[in-house]
């Protein structure tokens, strides 16, 4: 009894943990807090990005690093400090 209780207890630790980790993933590709963050092209590692461009339309499908078309969003005044960043408007 007492092993299917941690097992449940343990499982819905995992849930929760996880249901929180994807919410707040989304809402940060979503636009989550724009007034300090700044989306920055040409810094993402493949299968990293944070939204569509004109050749995908989800997070995560960036094909290769550094490709100029993708993006992420970093906080503001941090993408001009990597090498490689630009602005996106």
């Amino acid at each position: 009894m007492t092993d299917i209780r941690t097992f449940f207890r343990s499982s819905t630790t995992l849930l929760l943990a996880l249901g929180l980790s994807l919410g707040a993933n989304s809402a940060l590709a979503m636009g989550g807090n724009k007034g300090n963050m700044e989306k920055c092209v040409g810094i993402v590692k493949a299968g990293m990005n944070d939204c569509g461009n004109s050749k995908h339309a989800c997070a995560g499908q960036a094909k290769k690093d550094r490709d100029p078309t993708e993006w992420v969003y970093v906080p503001k005044g941090t993408c001009e400090k990597i090498a490689g960043g630009k602005v996106k408007k």
